[in-house]
């Protein structure tokens, strides 16, 4: 079950509010860096920011970096770190392994879920930090919808030789060589093919293009702004 932590603010999964050490949020547009500081059980928090490259290169932040690190996603077990990814219409996804406390935050466009960034993030939990899939509770933010979503030969194309399965696209019904991309549904399958659970998935089934309570680029091009996403600990 998701929740709005106070109004105009940000989405919270319940069962992730229930870990004692974790903070988390899917921001809406009038979510904004500033307001990291006004909560004061956050003023010690370090914002750490990707600058976000479309890629599936991932970063394990065993300190807080002097700039931006480039990639699209982020892990680490350190506390007083907020990891923040940004969007308007992409996917965030956000991870908690709750025993070994480990975080991770992922940016997945259609570029980074077709280089596979969300499967190379749960390779690295159980490779670096010995996290079991199995165990990972994964919450799915905000995203363009499957019904709003267009793409084009190119994209369906770059899938098929990447070896994902064609339910993904769904042909437009008047437009020739186009097609609508469900983006949630092409990570939410890379999830559970390594073995992370359903019943530990958690998805805020809002589509940002139809929602203006949160930033689309599809929508409204370069005056979106973005939403951010994020995921700490307390010590």
């Amino acid at each position: 079950m998701m929740k709005l932590s106070t109004p105009d603010d940000f989405f919270i999964v319940s069962r992730l509010e229930k870990i004692p050490f974790l903070f988390h949020g899917f921001g809406t547009r009038n979510w904004r860096e500033k307001n990291f500081k006004e909560r004061t059980e956050w003023k010690n928090f370090k914002l750490i920011f990707l600058d976000q490259i479309h890629s599936n290169v991932i970063h394990f932040v065993d300190k807080v970096p002097d700039k931006n690190l480039k990639g699209d996603g982020m892990i680490t077990n350190l506390p007083s770190l907020f990891l923040i990814i940004k969007t308007a219409d992409c996917l965030p996804v956000l991870i908690v392994d709750e025993m070994r406390k480990v975080i991770a935050a992922v940016h997945c466009g259609w570029r980074g879920t077709q280089k596979r960034v969300i499967k190379r993030v749960i390779q690295d939990l159980e490779n670096h930090y010995g996290c079991f899939p199995s165990s990972l509770l994964v919450a799915m933010g905000p995203c363009i919808g499957n019904e709003c979503y267009e793409v084009g030969e190119d994209v369906r194309e770059s899938y098929e030789e990447q070896g994902f399965h064609p339910e993904f696209f769904r042909p437009h019904s008047s437009r020739r060589k186009k097609y609508f991309l469900d983006l949630k549904e092409a990570n939410y399958s890379q999830l559970l093919s390594l073995g992370v659970q359903k019943k530990n998935v958690y998805s805020l089934d809002i589509c940002t293009h139809c929602q203006k309570m949160f930033p689309s680029f599809r929508r409204d091009g370069e005056r979106a702004g973005r939403m951010l996403s994020f995921i700490g600990m307390s010590f």
